[in-house]
Parts: C-alpha cells; sequence; structure tokens
C-alpha cells in the first residue's frame, strides 16, 4: 500500500487560505473481489490489536498460518455477489456521503473520506486537507455507536498517521451518534418508506455488528449504545415488545460474541409464528458486504429455509440526503464557533487574510 509522508512541501505559501475541513472515517474495502486483494485487506484489518487482542504469539500464527490461506477466496466469492461498477457498495456510497457534504459547505470546507484499512488511508486524506490549507479538522467515523474496534481504531489510525509530519491540525472528534435525534428520525423515515412498499413485517430484527461478550464485559460501551439506539428506533415507530428484535451479526472465532445472534434468531421465528420478517442494521452506515451479502443472501435464505415466507432486507441510510442532514447536524453542532460554519461567514475574509500573512512574510524575508 502506498504510504504518504504529511509532510507535502518544503516551502510554505503562506498565502494560502486557512480553513476548517472535516473527514469522514469508515472501516475500508478491498480494492478489488479477489483472493489476493482480500488476503493484503484481511492481514491489515486483522493485524490491529484493537481488532484482535489476542497475543500476537497466539494470533500471527493463526492468522497467517491459517485464516489468510483458507478465508480469501471464501470472501471473494461473497464480494463478487455484491461488487458494482463503480466498486465496493462501501467505497461508493461513503464516497458519495463525502461528495454531498462537500457541495454543501462549498471551497469554504475541505471534505475528506478515509478509511482504517485500505485506501483512501490516513495518510492520503490528511495530506489532501493538508495542501488544502485545513487547520482546523473535525473528524467523523461513520459508526454510529461507539467501540473500540472501530471508533477508537479509527483513532490511532489518524493519530499514527499525523507521527509522519510536522503538521498537526487543532482537532476535533465525534466518538458517537447513536442516540442523535436526526439519526433515529431517519432510521425511522427509512423504515416507514421500505413498510409502504413491503407491508409491514410480523418482526422487525434490528441487526448490528457484534463484538466479542469479554469487549464488552471489560467496559466496551458498544452493546449499551447497540440497545439504546434500537429502543429510540421502536418508540420512533410505536412498536410494542414482541414486535421487534435486537440481534448481533458478522461473530467470527469460537469465543462468545454478543447475544442473541441474528442467524439463529431468523431459524427460530417461524416457530414462534413470524411468517414475514425484515431486518435493519442500524449500526453500519452504509451498506457493505456484512448486509448486502451476510444478511439478505445469507440470513434470507436461512429464514426461509426454516419456513419463512418473506424476507426483506431495510437498505442503510447510504448517500442519501437525509444521511447527509444527518452527518452535517453533527458536524454543525461540534463545530458552531468555528467562522466557517456561520450564516455570516464571508470567504474573502480567508483570502484577504492570507495576502496579509504573505505580506508580513516576505517583510521578514521569506521567498514565498
Amino acid at each position: 500500500m502506498e504510504k504518504h509522508n504529511i509532510a507535502v512541501t518544503h516551502s510554505f505559501p503562506h498565502d494560502r487560505p486557512l480553513r476548517a475541513g472535516v473527514l469522514l472515517v469508515n472501516l475500508g474495502t478491498p480494492a478489488e473481489p479477489t483472493a489476493p486483494a482480500i488476503r493484503r485487506y484481511l492481514a491489515e484489518f486483522l493485524s490491529d490489536r484493537r481488532v484482535v487482542d489476542l497475543p500476537a504469539w497466539l494470533w500471527r500464527p493463526i492468522l497467517y498460518g491459517i485464516i489468510l490461506r483458507v478465508r480469501p477466496p471464501k470472501v471473494a466469492r461473497a464480494y463478487q455477489s455484491i461488487w458494482t461498477e463503480q466498486g465496493s457498495p462501501l467505497s461508493v456510497f461513503s464516497n458519495g456521503l463525502a461528495d454531498r457534504l462537500q457541495a454543501r459547505y462549498g471551497e469554504q470546507v475541505k471534505v475528506e473520506l478515509a478509511m482504517s484499512y485500505g485506501e483512501p488511508s490516513f495518510e492520503q486524506a490528511l495530506a489532501s486537507l493538508q495542501e488544502s490549507g485545513v487547520d482546523r479538522l473535525l473528524v467523523l467515523p461513520l459508526y454510529p455507536q461507539y467501540s473500540s474496534t472501530t471508533t477508537a481504531a479509527a483513532f490511532d489510525g489518524m493519530a499514527r498517521a499525523l507521527q509522519t509530519g510536522r503538521w498537526m491540525p487543532q482537532l476535533r472528534f465525534i466518538s458517537h451518534y447513536h442516540d442523535d435525534p436526526a439519526f433515529i428520525a431517519a432510521l425511522a423515515g427509512r423504515v416507514r418508506n421500505h413498510w409502504d412498499a413491503h407491508g409491514r413485517p410480523d418482526c422487525l430484527i434490528m441487526s448490528f455488528h457484534g463484538i466479542p461478550e469479554r469487549y464488552f464485559l471489560d467496559g466496551d460501551p458498544y452493546h449499551c449504545e447497540c440497545q439504546k439506539t434500537a429502543r429510540l428506533l421502536a418508540e420512533a415507530l410505536d412498536l410494542d415488545a414482541d414486535e421487534y428484535r435486537v440481534t448481533f451479526q458478522s461473530r467470527f472465532g469460537r469465543e462468545p460474541w454478543l447475544q442473541p445472534y441474528t442467524d439463529e434468531t431468523l431459524q427460530g421465528l417461524p416457530e414462534q409464528s413470524c411468517r414475514h420478517a425484515q431486518v435493519i442494521c442500524p449500526g453500519f452506515a452504509v451498506d457493505c458486504l456484512e448486509t448486502l451479502e451476510e444478511i439478505a443472501i445469507e440470513n434470507r435464505d436461512v429464514f426461509l429455509e426454516a419456513g419463512g415466507e418473506k424476507f426483506t432486507y431495510i437498505p442503510a441510510l447510504n448517500d442519501g440526503e437525509d444521511h447527509a442532514q444527518v452527518l452535517a447536524g453533527l458536524v454543525e453542532a461540534q463545530a458552531a464557533d468555528w467562522p466557517e460554519f456561520s450564516a455570516d461567514f464571508d470567504p474573502r475574509s480567508v483570502r484577504s487574510a492570507g495576502l496579509a500573512r504573505k505580506e508580513r512574510a516576505r517583510l521578514m524575508g521569506s521567498p514565498q
């Protein structure tokens, strides 16, 4: 993977307009749906101690001796079933969100996207932000519920990238938005629209990505935040307790993960008189392998083979305007005191300040 040092130039342009930046962060995706590309991606992802915290002497032989030999061909077939002409859905939708925010703010704010694993890397995104004159940066990981395996891993990756250069912007970091009213309203709107098209189900499954149960017992608040998101969404939809379930998917390895498991729950629903099931994944900002293949294909088959009659997956918020509005609200609440987000902000003042800096630098002998 190509690394970009953040020290972009040895000659600082003093007239460069200084502005705010927004860095969206998502997990990442293989560059292509092939076994070699997936092997590279999984090696980076599963080597992160935030993701797998087993001792290196125990984990590395398992990772390199078994997992990276066995899993890439299987995962490649799964990715091939959801890949688009534009690339990985996670990449397409994440870039779409960044584009919507950039269009909203224009030249006064620079918006970039970084992936914790794969590309665009933190080094690439931060280099672009520095080149654009960003001196105040708001980082927004696209994880509604905080987990050390995702949100904290994003912070670690950004911090490591910043160690490679002289530049250090003023930083603000949004660690979660699991109970944000606009986020809950957008989810509820997505469900209601789905009901209009497909009817109300016998049971709505709210499936979240799992983490090892041990992480929760060690203090990771992820489980609690998932439960709160689910409760608020159920309240917004006026659901009774028997009309929805909260479950956890994507478990890996032999140790217990957060329960109940999504696949086991779906398998047992037909025996509980649930013939029509719908699944929404409120922990995924955009659709990806875990929603489009694991839920919409694999778990659909599990439910139907167990006797279910109708199954539909409710898409994530993805790059819709409603989702961009949610993120914009988070950004503007956290950066309300930055001038770029003021209603009376004048871009000409930024350019004038840059010219004044350049003149002062010239008087002090700077060649720029």
